[in-house]
């Protein structure tokens, strides 16, 4: 049995007097401990995609299962815990608060739960430091490059441990270098925590990195 799996997805939006469907019957499956590649056109949908998986946002029809949970059929409260405890997201733009340092950042999932700081800030300390950042724990974002930003931000996407990571472009807004750097430790953090991943990316070199490359077009994903 597929880990992750959709099935039917619909989703559309109003634009002003009418309605753009963006996904259509789109299907999809996952295996526990796969990596796959979702590319496609600017404004094709892969975002919305994510945000239908992981419980960002609902599908108009369809349904979607992690595991064993049903997330379709969750109430918003239960979609919401499940999301912060089993899903990890990591966005093109980091979204770290300003205000906080690396570590605090990282912390936040685990404040959220309201964990133990006893056991929270080790955790996120040995994240970073895993990361490549254990010299930059109490720097704020804004003392931080951008490929240091997004090293925070899959560290706090790992921090509860999640079963599956949702990449939405994570490196388009890093030169190539930095980029293969981030690739880099995407795949070495999916291998490390026993992750099933998706990463919708513009970047060939990353998706071909992955076990599996689909097309998003037309509101359906068909193989590469």
């Amino acid at each position: 049995m597929p880990f992750l799996e959709a099935r039917g997805i619909v989703k559309s939006y109003a634009v002003g007097q009418t309605s753009l469907t963006v996904l259509r019957d789109l299907d999809l499956t996952v295996d526990a401990g796969e990596m796959v590649a979702i590319v496609g056109a600017s404004g094709v949908g892969k975002s919305t995609l994510l945000h239908v998986l992981g419980g960002l946002d609902r599908a108009d029809s369809g349904t979607v299962r992690i595991g064993e949970a049903e997330l379709t059929t969750m109430a918003d409260a239960d979609v919401v815990a499940f999301r912060n405890r089993q899903v990890g997201f990591v966005f093109q733009f980091h979204h770290l608060l300003p205000e906080f340092s690396a570590l605090e950042n990282t912390e936040m999932p685990m404040r959220i739960a309201r964990m133990p700081m006893a056991d929270a800030r080790p955790r996120a300390e040995d994240l970073l430091r895993r990361v490549g950042l254990g010299e930059r724990l109490v720097h704020r974002p804004g003392m931080l490059s951008g490929g240091e930003q997004q090293r925070v931000a899959v560290a706090r996407a790992l921090v509860m441990r999640p079963a599956v990571l949702l990449a939405d472009e994570p490196t388009g807004d890093l030169d190539e270098q930095t980029a293969d750097s981030l690739h880099a430790l995407l795949r070495d953090m999916h291998r490390s925590h026993s992750l099933t991943s998706i990463v919708a990316t513009h970047n060939q070199r990353l998706a071909a990195a992955c076990d599996r490359m689909l097309r998003l077009e037309g509101g359906r994903l068909v193989p590469t």
